[in-house]
């Protein structure tokens, strides 16, 4: 395949190639050696649930794959227990060793639906840093300047407003940048919000004499909400362990001005069919049978066609025809006189009791199609109730 046309493949959905001139000279190195490149991409396992925003660089990995290179993830054993300070306000929670194992393990089960694993390496900084000594930290700190850091939008507007900016969030960024140095990364991707991070790399390889990697940057995929980006936090996302319902049931709860972005960064449509996509949009065609395709793409990527043909069927049975699901889940009392509260995070419809008032208070909890208003009601029932939350979560709850 040509240079050109490997660029394009590289360059479709990607907002930043810094610099575009070192990565044609790479891959002009590559078809003279045939030798691979290393394609960096770092994770902090702070959870183990990866949604569909995380997967927009983990896309690009793959295609590279695709074009003969190496992809490498690195495991933030020693990041996560600092947090990525990048966009926000506070510091991060620490995580303990054993929990960021756990997490990862989980995570790269997830990002195996994408990546080929026969050209993936895994590796956790600790390979390199357990090492270490102060000596060696020192050195690096050393390379930087307190000025450097400040330029930082994150640490410059936490120090402005006068809230915390601890010492050690100023390390992640080096300890990232050290990550690019142990693996000799030739490339390395990232969301957009990561450019800074990410050049640090580039700027840490050049301290030890070596080529310096090539920045990737990816726009970061909107939430379902369309206001934010997407995050588990904000409980905004579409999860690679989610239920084929849930995935086309999400889907089609994005705003119509999301459809677009979503063929772009989180389907495997082709460049033209999204530029017909773009031409309906645009010609007033009914976004929902546009939006209805997309949900079937995305659930394809994971259960494959036949599962997003029977997920589409059972959005239409529960959201045209309001009927209820075919398989809904049964939740067993284990107690009289519960608090409406209690049972929703029992039976897991919501995360939390918090979550639990927040939905009633916005009338998303009904019970037979009733919707409760009330927050402190007691389930007295002594016959059997489908209880839902939102509009995709359900759960027949058996009376004792």
């Amino acid at each position: 395949m040509s240079i050109n046309n490997q660029l394009e493949i590289i360059k479709a959905g990607v907002d930043e190639i810094i610099p575009e001139e070192e990565l044609i000279k790479k891959l002009q190195n590559y078809a003279k050696t045939g030798k691979p490149l290393r394609v960096k991409y770092g994770i902090d396992p702070t959870n183990y649930e990866v949604h569909i925003g995380h997967l927009v660089p983990i896309r690009k990995m793959r295609e590279l794959q695709d074009l003969g290179h190496t992809g490498v993830i690195i495991i933030g054993d020693y990041t996560a227990q600092i947090g990525d300070p990048t966009g926000r306000d506070s510091t991060r929670p620490p995580l303990t060793a054993e929990k960021v194992k756990q997490n990862a393990e989980k995570y790269m089960e997830q990002l195996y639906t994408v990546l080929d694993k026969n050209k993936t390496e895994v590796h956790y900084q600790s390979e390199w840093f357990g090492g270490m000594t102060m000596s060696d930290v020192i050195k690096y700190m050393g390379k930087y300047t307190l000025a450097q850091f400040m330029a930082h939008d994150t640490f410059r507007k936490r120090w402005e407003s006068g809230l915390p900016l601890h010492l050690h969030e100023i390390m992640y960024p080096i300890l990232q940048g050290y990550d690019s140095v142990a693996i000799c990364s030739d490339i390395e991707l990232g969301a957009t919000e990561q450019k800074f991070n990410i050049l640090n790399g580039r700027e840490m390889q050049r301290f030890h004499g070596m080529e310096e990697q090539i920045a990737i940057l990816s726009p970061i995929l909107m939430g379902t909400c369309g206001v934010n980006k997407m995050s588990k936090s904000l409980g905004n996302y579409i999860a690679v362990f989610d239920s084929a319902n849930d995935k086309y049931g999400k889907t089609m709860s994005i705003p119509d001005n999301l459809i677009l972005n979503y063929f772009l960064y989180a389907t495997r449509v082709s460049a033209n069919d999204i530029q017909e996509i773009s031409k309906e949009l645009s010609s007033g065609s009914n976004p929902k049978y546009i939006k209805q395709r997309l949900a079937r793409e995305i659930v394809s990527l994971y259960h494959g066609e036949e599962e997003s043909i029977k997920a589409e069927n059972e959005f239409n049975r529960i959201f045209s025809q309001k009927e209820l699901p075919t398989d809904i889940e049964e939740y067993v009392l284990k107690e009289e006189n519960i608090w409406i509260v209690k049972l929703l995070t029992d039976a897991g419809l919501t995360s939390s009791n918090g979550e639990a008032r927040r939905m009633i208070k916005q009338g998303a909890v009904s019970i037979d199609n009733e919707k409760i208003t009330d927050e402190n009601m007691t389930w007295n029932y002594k016959e059997d109730k489908v209880l839902k939350v939102g509009k995709r979560r359900f759960m027949k709850i058996i009376a004792l």
